[in-house]
């Protein structure tokens, strides 16, 4: 039973990280709207793919992801 406790801390620290980004998120306006960030209008339409978003979310999300899974070795 040691697992699914190590699961349940695990999932409540992944949700705190994930509320306290939405809370400083306001204060990133860049966060979106960074220069890899690709924009096309044509008309009324508009394409938005962020890529260097993705890829920077994804940079800090793998190191807190390998951070915590060292610290519960």
């Amino acid at each position: 039973m040691s697992d699914v406790g190590k699961w349940i801390v695990v999932a409540g620290v992944i949700l705190v990280i994930v509320g306290l980004a939405f809370m400083v998120s306001p204060k990133f306006p860049w966060l979106g709207r960074l220069p890899g960030d690709l924009v096309w209008k044509k008309g009324p339409v508009t394409v938005y793919v962020p890529l260097a978003t993705m890829l920077l979310i994804s940079i800090v999300a793998t190191a807190l992801v390998n951070i915590i899974a060292r610290w519960l070795r």
